[in-house]
């Protein structure tokens, strides 16, 4: 019998799978609660408000005031609010155990910034409130003496909150255990609990949804059109894509490093300035393109119907201005701002599919696949938690264009990976 399989059968070890299915359920409710009024706040700021206004289309001025409000908000919450607002994006995923003290600045920060315009997504705080939530749920019941077993709870009440915002248990769970770094015999006890909490608390998430019929946000795509398999040419044109992709996104987070360095001098200022930089890209875009401001701030998950439904109404123009405004946009967000880095990341590579797809002989559904796939697995630095994620978003294209998702994100990967590695000396 291997030591996984003497862990799994130990009484402690049972009770602790019981406890993680108990952690799912309230986590589950706080991810539907707060994705609801999420998308509650921005439905009001960017339609409602609009059209009560007078306007027929939002005005390219828009964002301006409204960022500059959630720039105060998030700017406060890190300045004065213990838990700074929470983890800084560009540092990439955080699994630690949050204190309950820290909720009230990751929540300002997070509600003040995130539907306002912010060009981040709610992985990153979910994420927080799950594993604050657990921390209290299981303080009184896990042994003192078995810091173990608290962190391990205090993960997979982090697992439930991400099967809420990715729509599927089992992503949550690869991204947790790669991010963590876990293999051989810990693979086993720390997985377990975090497919079950997974699980249970997706199902009472998707509950919730169908019981109270408000409107809650999740990456998905809508169906597309495309080739039922990938042809030859979508293969070959699929690694110059991604290189190109790894190549713009490390540039996106170059920007976000150097303003992180600013960002930690003086938080409130920069929080007010990223901001306000947010906002003036998406008036430079609505001036240049003729659309909606909207297309570049928040995290871009809106993006992702228009992009897949109809590639062909998006011009070689509003492709360039999306991918320029929104990249500048979202390299501020990373450093100054609070949220997840993984929705606006996914928006960009499915731009750039698109525009990609202009190709001879590319197709949209593969270049979109390619894009997506290789935009979340550079600024990721977990290549199986992205070819999962992009496969799944495929729906029922999935199995087709595995292959494709897989080439982009390796090719993606170590071409990130490479490029990192030149630049390291000069950057000493």
């Amino acid at each position: 019998m291997t030591q996984a399989q003497e862990a799994v059968r130990t009484r402690g070890y049972v009770g602790l799978l019981l406890l993680s299915a108990g952690v799912g359920i309230p986590v589950s409710l706080v991810a539907f609660a707060f994705l609801a009024l999420l998308h509650a706040i921005e439905h009001a700021v960017w339609e409602t408000l609009p059209e009560a206004a007078g306007f027929p289309t939002t005005p390219w001025w828009w964002a301006l005031p409204w960022l500059l409000l959630g720039g105060l908000a998030v700017g406060a919450a890190i300045r004065w609010l213990p838990g700074r607002g929470g983890h800084v994006p560009v540092d990439g995923l955080a699994l630690g155990p949050v204190p309950a003290s820290f909720v009230p600045g990751i929540l300002l920060a997070a509600l003040g910034g995130l539907p306002l315009g912010a060009v981040l997504g709610p992985e990153a705080p979910l994420l927080a409130l799950g594993s604050a939530v657990a921390l209290l749920l299981v303080r009184p019941i896990a042994r003192a003496d078995d810091p173990t077993a608290r962190a391990l709870l205090t993960v997979a009440g982090a697992a439930a909150a991400l099967a809420a915002i990715f729509g599927s248990p089992l992503v949550a769970a690869v991204f947790v255990l790669e991010a963590a770094g876990i293999a051989g015999p810990r693979l086993a006890r720390v997985v377990l609990p975090c497919l079950l909490s997974s699980g249970v608390g997706a199902l009472v998430f998707t509950g919730m949804g169908s019981w109270t019929g408000l409107e809650i946000s999740s990456l998905a795509l809508p169906a597309m059109d495309g080739p039922q398999r990938p042809d030859l040419a979508d293969i070959l044109w699929t690694v110059p894509v991604a290189i190109l992709v790894a190549f713009a996104v490390r540039q996106v987070h170059h920007l976000g490093r150097w303003t992180k360095l600013v960002a930690d001098r003086r938080p409130f200022v920069a929080a007010v300035v990223a901001a306000l930089v947010v906002g003036l890209c998406a008036g430079a875009y609505a001036l240049a393109t003729g659309r909606s401001p909207q297309e570049v701030t928040l995290s871009g998950q809106g993006l992702l119907a228009p992009l897949a439904t109809d590639p062909g109404s998006w011009t070689v123009l509003a492709l360039v201005a999306l991918l320029l405004f929104k990249s500048l946009a979202y390299g501020v967000s990373l450093g100054a701002l609070r949220g997840g880095l993984i929705f606006p990341a996914v928006a960009l590579g499915a731009a750039a599919g698109v525009l990609a797809s202009g190709l001879p002989g590319y197709g949209a559904v593969p270049a979109m696949a390619a894009g997506m796939a290789a935009a979340t697995a550079s600024i990721l630095p977990y290549p199986v938690s992205s070819a999962v994620l992009v496969v799944l978003l495929l729906g029922p294209h999935a199995a087709a264009m595995a292959p494709i998702v897989l080439i982009a994100v390796v090719v993606a990967f170590v071409s990130e990976q490479v490029i990192a590695k030149q630049r390291a000396p000069s950057a000493r």
